[in-house]
């Protein structure tokens, strides 16, 4: 488990981290989302102790991070976007390495065995590294975090650069690894966070916006119900229509001919929406009740929309 509470990081003037909380629990894939300069780097160096923060705290497995900074890093396996790789190396050698480095109480030969199955490259344990694709490095980078079998996983952009073969066998890895480690996970692709993640946590000019399971992460965003339109007509015509509308809460335009509308869930609000456009002959070319995807959700709280 690993808890992120009331952490803070600035540079002078700069605050890079705002009050930032947020616990990942045993088990469980958390991604870590938002857009550059969000924090999300900031906050993941924190947590593996590259960097101190200005305020708050952060505990893996209990251990403050910060007080006892050898014992909670010997909890923490990390994957940052760039593997440390040392290119002139074989990859068992290089595993070798680093299990000593990290002063693993394990039995070496067995243990490298283990986790070179468990990320597949058990094939090309004596090629050098630099003669390996990106995806052989990375899943090297993989090896190398999970020496010691750490309870917590960081994982920093772990498919960037990837081809789209190797993206989907590095997620079913990061799912496979979930199911006996704590894993955080950052990424810029929506629909990765999507599909390995069991809950989003966004980050945006340094503070969290959202905190949910990726399936109710519409209705956090929201507050409510959700209605999807398509609408022909002028931005501020159809915005200013809809918002007449008793129990609408807010007016989104997304792009294009496309809004979304956060409403009161007791009140059925279709039939106003129709009356109400039809009357600034705004004709209605699809309507659909239903929750952000993760895409709209991340715009909405990253940007705000067009919103009333």
């Amino acid at each position: 488990m690993v808890e992120v509470q009331h952490l803070s990081k600035r540079y002078g003037s700069v605050v890079a981290l705002d009050d930032v909380s947020f616990t990942a629990s045993s088990g469980e894939i958390l991604g870590l989302l938002g857009p550059n300069g969000a924090g999300k780097s900031t906050t993941m160096n924190i947590i593996t102790g590259y960097l101190s923060s200005s305020a708050g705290t952060v505990t893996v497995e209990g251990i403050d991070i910060l007080s006892d900074p050898i014992a909670a890093k010997a909890k923490i396996g990390y994957l940052p976007e760039v593997p440390p790789l040392y290119p002139d190396m074989t990859v068992r050698k290089y595993l070798e390495f680093l299990f000593d480095l990290k002063r693993v109480r394990l039995p070496k030969a067995d243990h490298i065995k283990e986790v070179m199955a468990i990320v597949k490259i058990s094939e090309v344990s004596e090629r050098i590294i630099r003669n390996l694709s990106k995806g052989y490095r990375q899943r090297v980078g993989f090896a190398g975090a999970l020496l010691g079998n750490p309870p917590v996983l960081i994982l920093d952009e772990p498919t960037v650069g990837l081809d789209p073969k190797q993206i989907i066998e590095v997620r079913k890895l990061i799912k496979s690894l979930g199911r006996k480690h704590t894993v955080i996970f950052s990424s810029h692709v929506l629909s990765e966070v999507s599909a390995v993640c069991d809950r989003v946590v966004m980050i945006h000019r340094g503070k969290v916006v959202a905190d949910a399971p990726i399936d109710k992460l519409s209705e956090t965003v929201s507050g409510g119900g959700m209605l999807s339109l398509e609408v022909e007509g002028s931005v501020s015509t159809v915005r200013d229509a809809i918002a007449t509308v008793y129990g609408v809460r807010r007016v989104a335009h997304n792009v294009g001919q496309s809004y979304t509308v956060a409403y009161d869930p007791a009140i059925d609000i279709r039939r106003g929406v129709f009356r109400a456009l039809a009357k600034a002959d705004c004709p209605i070319l699809m309507m659909n009740i239903g929750g952000l995807s993760l895409e709209e959700s991340f715009l909405s709280l990253t940007e705000g929309g067009e919103g009333r």
